[in-house]
Order: structure tokens, then sequence, then C-alpha cells
């Protein structure tokens, strides 16, 4: 049995599009991988050399400004691809948030399997197209959205994108979820474009307002979803 056979996320990666030849195919130029965090995996402008499927844990996408200060332009989460195929440079670093485990390919090796298989080259343009929407959404609200517009979207975002790992939903109260956060308090000010204390303003507002639980500093407890969605305009 191929460690496809046993991946926890076979059925939502991009390679969900193959068979079983071509998966024991593509397993025999992959290899897992297991990060910690704090790890990087890709370096912002080199070459780009490896792709990867994320299997477990949280991945950060980021850049360094001119002034040397860290920007998170992106998250990546299980099943999610990462890298950067056809050649080029690495346009941002890859880092663990958590620890994670990812199944690795030479960027060469996976060049070549794709373009022999129209199917996963197919589904790759998909989960591009995917990410170019969540991009535009994420323009949106760095660019229109108020202080607490901006924490409710990232609260629900966080919500549907860990849901199977670091998200619970108590299936008695499907109106609440509880979620592990993989940002500090200042990391989901870069990413909002805030300060950190108008982060730690809006977490105490929205628990004051009976919204969210805060059990720690990691953890959050949605008490009250369809009121965080409206929240989030």
């Amino acid at each position: 049995m191929s460690s496809c056979d046993l991946c926890v996320v076979r059925n939502r990666a991009i390679c969900a599009a193959l068979d079983s030849k071509e998966l024991e195919a593509l397993n025999a130029i992959g290899r897992t991988r297991n990060i910690t965090s704090g790890e990087s995996l890709i370096w912002e402008g080199e070459d780009s050399v490896l792709v990867a499927n994320v299997i477990e844990g949280v991945l950060k996408l980021s850049t360094n400004t001119e002034d040397g200060r860290e920007q998170i332009v992106g998250v990546v989460y299980p099943s999610d691809f990462i890298g950067r195929p056809f050649g080029g440079k690495s346009g941002h670093g890859v880092t663990a948030l958590t620890d994670a485990k990812v199944c690795v390919f030479s960027r060469r090796d996976f060049d070549a399997f794709s373009r022999e298989h129209p199917k996963l080259e197919h589904k790759l343009l998909e989960r591009t197209l995917g990410e170019l929407d969540r991009t535009r959404r994420w323009m949106l609200l760095l660019g229109r959205k108020s202080a607490s517009e901006k924490m409710a979207s990232f609260l629900i975002e966080m919500s549907e994108r860990l849901t199977g790992s670091g998200c619970k939903v108590d299936a008695d109260k499907p109106n609440q979820r509880h979620l592990v956060l993989p940002f500090s308090r200042q990391q989901i000010a870069d990413v909002l474009g805030l300060t950190i204390e108008t982060v730690s303003r809006q977490f105490t507002r929205l628990k004051n307002e009976g919204v969210i639980d805060l059990p720690s500093r990691r953890d959050v407890t949605i008490l009250d979803y369809q009121a965080l969605v409206a929240e989030a305009g």
C-alpha cells in the first residue's frame, strides 16, 4: 500500500483527479516531509526547485519589505498546493506556523508528470483560479472593510479552512465552532493590516458581546456563528 492510499487529504488535494495507477506513479516521485513550527520550506526569491501538497498543519506565505519587515500574504492549509510549477523564482517564502507534514516533489519531476497527465493540470488550474478568487476577496477585506468586519471575516475564514484539523464543530450546537488559531495576535494584525492593539480590542469586544469566548491566547470558541457572519458584512 502506497503513502497515497493512506493520505488523509487524498480526496481533497490536486491528486484526487488521478486513478490508482497514476497515483502509484506520482507516489514514486514524491516523499513526505515533517516540518516543525517556524521551519521554512521555500525561500523568497530563490529558484523554484520543489512543490508540495500540505497534508497536516498550517503554513504562511510571506515576503519581506525593503526595511526588513515581514508581511504575511497568504496562508495554506491541509490539501492546499504550494510552490511554483513550470519554473521561475519563488515570489514568497513558505514557513510552518504549526508542526506540519507535506508531500514534496521535485519541481522538474512534477512538471514532467503533470504534462503527461492532463487531469492533474486541470485540477491545478482549478486550484489556481480558486486561490485567485480568495485573493480578490481578501483585497476587498483589506481595502474596504472596517476593523470589526475584518476580524469577523478572519474568524469565519479560519473556521472554514481549519475544519477537520484546527476547528471542531459540536453536532448538538451547530452554531458554535472551536478554533485553535495558528497565529499570534501580532501575526493576525499583520495579516489584516491592523495594529495589535486594535486586534486585542476587537477580540475583547466580540467576547463581551457574547459572540465568541477566549479560553486561552490561541483558543477561540465561536458562540454565535450567524452573528459573526452578520458582523462580517
